[in-house]
C-alpha cells in the first residue's frame, strides 16, 4: 500500500462550496418569502461552480478530467466482474457524479428563468416567454426533490462503502491523500489552468446574473381620467 495525491485543492474546494450552496438551496427554497432572494443569489453561485468544474474537467488534475473516471464498456465490465481496481471514483460512483452534476445543472440554469408570479423572478426570466418561464418553474420544483433523492444516495453509498469496504472516501476529499494498492499521484492542474477555469466561471456568473440584459419597458402612464362637474 502506498499513499497517492488524489484530489487537488480545486477539486476539493468545488465539492465543498457546491454541498454548502445545495444545503442552502434547499433550506432558502423551504423558507420561501425574503431568503428566496438569497435562493436565487446562490442558484448564480451554482452556476459559476458548475461553469467551473466542467472546465476543470478538461484542463484539471488527472483524476479530476472526466477522460480519467467517465466510465466506458470495458470498466463498467470488469466492475461487474469485480476486477476494477483504481484510485479514483470506480464506474458506479463516476455515474453518479455525472447525474448529480448533469441535475445540479439543470436546477441552476432552470432557475434563471422561473417565476413564482407573486414577487420573484429569476434574473433572466425576461428572455423567455411566460408560458415557458412557468414551465421551467413546474419543473424546477418537482426536480428538487429528485435531486434530494440522488443527494441521499450519494451519502448513502458513501456511508456503505465506510461501513462494509472500509473505504473512508470523505478522507481524501478532505485531505487530497489516498492509501492504495497500485496508482500514482496526479499530475496536472496548476495555476494557469486554475486562472483560466476561474475566468470563464466568473463570466458564466455575470451571463446567469442577467445585468447585462436590458432593463423591461416602463409601464406606460395612465391616461388622465376627465372630471365632470354637476
Amino acid at each position: 500500500m502506498k499513499i497517492i495525491k488524489l484530489w487537488d485543492i480545486p477539486t476539493r474546494l468545488f465539492h465543498w462550496l457546491l454541498v454548502v450552496a445545495i444545503v442552502a438551496l434547499f433550506i432558502t427554497g423551504i423558507l420561501g418569502g425574503n431568503a428566496i432572494v438569497w435562493h436565487g443569489r446562490l442558484g448564480i453561485l451554482v452556476v459559476g461552480l458548475v461553469t467551473f468544474r466542467v472546465v476543470w474537467g478538461f484542463v484539471g488534475s488527472t483524476y479530476a478530467r472526466f477522460r480519467q473516471f467517465v466510465p466506458g464498456p470495458a470498466s463498467i465490465a470488469a466492475y461487474l466482474k469485480g476486477s476494477w481496481h483504481g484510485p479514483g471514483h470506480n464506474p458506479l460512483g463516476a455515474f453518479s457524479v455525472l447525474a448529480l452534476l448533469a441535475l445540479v445543472t439543470f436546477q441552476a440554469i432552470s432557475g434563471l428563468f422561473t417565476n413564482d408570479e407573486i414577487s420573484f423572478s429569476g434574473p433572466l426570466y425576461r428572455l423567455v416567454d411566460p408560458e415557458l418561464s412557468l414551465t421551467l418553474t413546474s419543473y424546477h420544483r418537482v426536480l428538487a426533490y429528485v435531486l434530494l433523492a440522488f443527494v441521499g444516495l450519494h451519502v448513502a453509498s458513501i456511508v456503505f462503502y465506510a461501513i462494509v469496504k472500509k473505504d473512508f472516501l470523505l478522507i481524501p476529499m478532505i485531505t487530497g491523500m489516498k492509501q492504495v494498492e497500485a496508482g500514482e499521484s496526479y499530475r496536472g492542474g496548476g495555476i494557469a489552468p486554475f486562472l483560466l477555469a476561474l475566468a470563464i466561471a466568473a463570466g458564466a456568473i455575470y451571463a446567469a446574473s442577467g445585468l447585462w440584459a436590458p432593463e423591461p419597458p416602463a409601464p406606460s402612464a395612465a391616461e388622465p381620467v376627465p372630471a365632470f362637474d354637476f
